[in-house]
């Protein structure tokens, strides 16, 4: 990534204390968990899928789906909460995905997603926490 000063600035020290051994491989080397193996593939709950270094949320799970890929995919990120660079590794150009807030890797971004976007965040389930959507308490007084 370039220069750019993100909000949640830590060192790598910090990042290595505050994230696990492949959290920091995968968010802070660029690195990629194996297919398969994020139990947030599968994740069917309805809930907010936020970055695992920062605690921003990303996406939400209306907009996940199944991709057959290995990891968790979105066809869209909630406003702003994302950003991109071009990642020209392993001799191809993809487009890479950070978290807009402490600038961590999540994925990338291809163009071969379902409607009504077209894209698929293929994100790396580390780099990733779930927070479920607890139901309403029907027992709870009217707001």
């Amino acid at each position: 990534m370039s220069d750019k000063q993100f909000d949640v600035q830590k060192t790598p020290a910090e990042w290595r204390n505050s994230l696990t051994p492949d959290q920091f491989y995968v968010m802070r080397e660029h690195g990629t968990e194996r297919a398969g193996t994020s139990p947030l593939n599968y994740e069917k709950r309805t809930g907010t899928f936020s970055c695992a270094g920062c605690g921003q949320a990303l996406f939400t799970s209306d907009t996940k789906f199944e991709s057959g890929t290995g990891w968790p995919s979105f066809w869209a990120p909630l406003e702003g909460a994302i950003e991109t660079t071009t990642d020209r590794s392993y001799g191809m150009t993809r487009v890479e995905v950070h978290c807009s807030r402490c600038g961590g890797h999540l994925g990338h971004v291809f163009p071969d997603g379902p409607r009504p976007t077209g894209d698929r965040y293929c994100m790396n389930g580390v780099a990733l926490r779930f927070e479920p959507h607890l139901p309403a308490d029907p027992e709870a007084p009217p707001e």
